[in-house]
């Protein structure tokens, strides 16, 4: 199977399974499961590695060696998304702490007023809290997952022969 994968093709299909786990997760925010901090950095690389694997597409048909470069530039990207997200899967399953800014209590009120302000105006989703769990892993766990396979299949892709 992995003979029938020529470079078009790989970055195709990463262009359209980044765009499918992306739209999964605005969907799931629209549905009320509000993101963290570290969601919303995790999403960086779909809003990056999206375009770079359709340009990659357009770019295999004339140049050989920018594509391959191009495939090179997925894979490190990709890599690092799936080791931000198993970073931030750590944290939810508490194998090392997070970030103070999206796991600690929050700042104490000087007065009953700005207490009050504070409630009315912050709303912290909490980066170690899972909001839901799809067969056993997290969102932030199905990302690294994603992103290790969109790795591999940029490898492939820059392997493969045209």
């Amino acid at each position: 199977m992995l003979d029938r994968i020529t470079p078009a093709r790989a970055a195709t299909i990463i262009a359209l399974v980044a765009l499918a786990t992306i739209t999964g997760a605005w969907i799931f925010e629209a549905f009320g499961y509000l993101p963290c901090e570290l969601c919303l950095k995790q999403r960086i690389a779909y809003y990056i590695g999206m375009p770079l694997a359709a340009l990659t597409a357009l770019v295999v048909i004339k140049s050989t060696s920018l594509a391959r470069a191009l495939f090179l530039a997925c894979a490190f990207l990709w890599l690092g998304s799936a080791l931000f997200g198993a970073y931030h899967a750590g944290i939810e399953w508490g194998f090392w702490p997070g970030p103070a800014a999206c796991t600690g209590t929050g700042s104490s009120a000087g007065s009953m007023d700005d207490f009050m302000t504070q409630l009315q105006t912050t709303q912290v989703v909490q980066c170690d809290k899972v909001a839901i769990r799809m067969i056993g892993l997290s969102l932030a766990g199905w990302n690294a997952v994603i992103s290790a396979g969109l790795s591999a299949l940029a490898i492939i892709g820059a392997r493969a022969k045209p």
